[in-house]
């Protein structure tokens, strides 16, 4: 039986052998190609993932830092009087809108290291969205700001902002704007000083703030709430600032916001009323009184500081709080993520009708026969109250110092943010009276 059966069994045995090679060779195949796809489709998935990882990681560094470094001309290669661009002297820059703009803040909280904790919204987590607007007045533009150019135009000059806290938050945008193009050193205060001074090596320019929340003397009453108050005395500025006139070129002085607290008002030193008291044997002048004689008595000091030849002085009108759902310390929140447009700001409210008496005040005193040509000055304004109604989101809100945080701040602005701005305005003011000396 064997040996009949021998051959068929051997072509049997042949064909098993071959379908079972066979069989090897077609899983083998498969299997090299299957390393093969999965090492280069890990190799292209790994280099879309990196590909998508370094946009997103570029996007968020557009979002923290300005879009390109600061590359302004130096300031050694502009010749006297030469600024590179013109402006438009007849626009009136307070009239416009807030446009998106990609690009973004000349600084950032990683290149200026004057950002007070209080300010520096970028590190305690804000969405950077609110960097990417611009004022764009109606008629014109409203010139970039530029570190090196300003610094040539102030070059061997002092400047100093009078004011609140939110005349100092404009003093610390400026030193972090120009910042980016000289070396600056601290000759007196520090950070929480009333009275800063710093100055810039290179340029020569001194800048300094001067703390006055009345512009006059004002003495704490002791009679007062937790919140305090003050006794003003109208007719005697504070010597605290006006003392440090004489030497000075510019001048932006400021204020409002600490007279919409109780305060008491005097007048050759007596009593002749209040504001924001409701008390039944005294009468309540109103806030708006109380902002233009202040203001008024302020003016005529610098107009009449005899040792002040030439001095610049700009009032920057009443900057806006967007405190919604309640107050200071009473859940009071600022939580917008977009600038307001015209339509959703009330043009004719309290804000207005503060920078409605600013701007009187200064005219005022520009057509006042005190005016002494010998001890020629000039008078002008910042005004900034339109463009700030609309920037809800500008605020550290409650991105600020949380083991410091006792309400949300919706008063003052982001450093960088729309502050900014008002520098700007300024920047264009230099420019539109340089040629008066």
């Amino acid at each position: 039986m064997a040996s009949q059966n021998g051959p068929e069994w051997i072509s049997w045995l042949q064909k098993k052998v071959a379908f079972f090679l066979l069989l090897s060779l077609m899983l083998s195949t498969i299997f090299l190609l299957s390393v093969w796809y999965s090492s280069h489709s890990f190799t292209f998935t790994a280099k879309e993932t990196l590909r998508k990882t370094s946009l997103a990681t570029d996007h968020l560094k557009q979002n923290l830092r300005p879009q390109k470094p600061y590359d302004g001309a130096a300031s050694s290669d502009l010749p006297d009087g030469d600024l590179s661009f013109t402006i438009d002297e007849s626009c009136d820059i307070s009239i416009g809108k807030w446009v998106r703009e990609s690009r973004g803040p000349v600084y950032s909280n990683l290149t200026c290291s004057f950002i007070p904790e209080m300010n520096n919204c970028q590190k305690y987590g804000k969405p950077p969205g609110y960097l990417y607007w611009r004022w764009k007045p109606d008629g014109c533009d409203l010139p970039w700001f530029e570190p090196k150019r300003f610094l040539h135009l102030v070059r061997g000059k002092k400047l100093a902002f009078v004011g609140d806290s939110i005349a100092r938050n404009q003093f610390e945008s400026l030193l972090c704007l120009l910042s980016q193009a000289d070396t600056t050193i601290q000759i007196e205060g520090n950070s929480t000083s009333k009275y800063r001074t710093m100055h810039f090596q290179s340029s020569n320019f001194t800048l300094m703030v001067m703390w006055s929340e009345y512009y006059v003397q004002a003495v704490p009453n002791t009679n007062c709430d937790a919140i305090g108050c003050f006794d003003l005395y109208l007719d005697k500025v504070n010597l605290n600032w006006t003392s440090r006139l004489p030497g000075l070129d510019y001048l932006v002085i400021s204020g409002g916001n600490w007279y919409f607290r109780k305060n008491y008002l005097y007048v050759n030193d007596t009593l002749i009323g209040c504001i924001n008291c409701n008390e039944e044997n005294l009468k309540d002048f109103g806030t708006v009184y109380a902002i233009r004689s202040a203001l008024r008595k302020a003016l005529e000091s610098i107009n009449s500081c005899q040792s002040c030849c030439g001095l610049k002085t700009f009032v920057r009108t009443y900057s806006s709080a967007h405190f919604e759902n309640g107050a200071w310390f009473n859940g009071g929140d600022c939580n917008r993520t977009v600038p307001f447009n015209k339509s959703e700001i009330n043009l004719y409210g309290y804000q207005s009708e503060v920078a409605k008496i600013q701007n009187e005040e200064v005219e005022r005193i520009k057509g006042s026969n005190v005016v002494d040509n010998d001890n020629r000055k000039y008078f002008g304004v910042l005004d900034v109250t339109e463009a700030m109604m609309g920037r809800a989101d500008g605020h550290p809100g409650g991105y600020y110092n949380k083991h410091r945080k006792t309400a949300n701040d919706c008063l003052h602005w982001c450093l960088p943010g729309p502050v900014d701005m008002w520098n700007e305005m300024l920047m264009h003011n230099l420019i539109k009276t340089s040629s008066l000396g």
